[in-house]
């Protein structure tokens, strides 16, 4: 598969909800996720499928999402680029926050070999 069209799939599968089928299906087995900053429990740099599916549930588990746009995605070469924006509450704290990010994909041997995370720091 393509770069652009791994990209849009991913693209496809988030804006359905479906995150974790779109790691499942889209991601090598040792994917590198990297965001801008850790977040409590999480390290920024996190390794492998598993690590990257949990990620994904704790976000999932912590937060309440009332609206996930995705837009995207921005082929270049071996990389794409998707627009995230969030509107989401923290269940903990109960604080609505909106989040932008973007991501950016890097694809080797039909998979989404690594991931990179940009967003406004707190």
């Amino acid at each position: 598969m393509s770069t652009q069209k791994i990209g849009a799939e991913l693209v496809r599968l988030c804006r359905e909800g479906k995150n974790i089928e779109a790691i499942e299906t889209l991601y090598d087995k040792n994917i590198v996720s990297v965001e801008a900053m850790a977040m409590d429990p999480m390290p920024a740099t996190m390794e492998g499928i598993e690590a990257i599916k949990q990620k994904n549930q704790w976000f999932g588990e912590n937060h309440e999402v009332h609206e996930a746009k995705v837009d995207g995605p921005f082929p270049h070469g071996d990389k794409f680029a998707v627009l995230f924006d969030y509107d989401v509450t923290n269940k903990a704290s109960g604080e609505r926050v909106k989040m932008k990010e973007v991501g950016l994909f890097t694809v080797a041997n039909g998979k989404i070999a690594r991931e990179e995370f940009y967003y406004e720091g707190p």
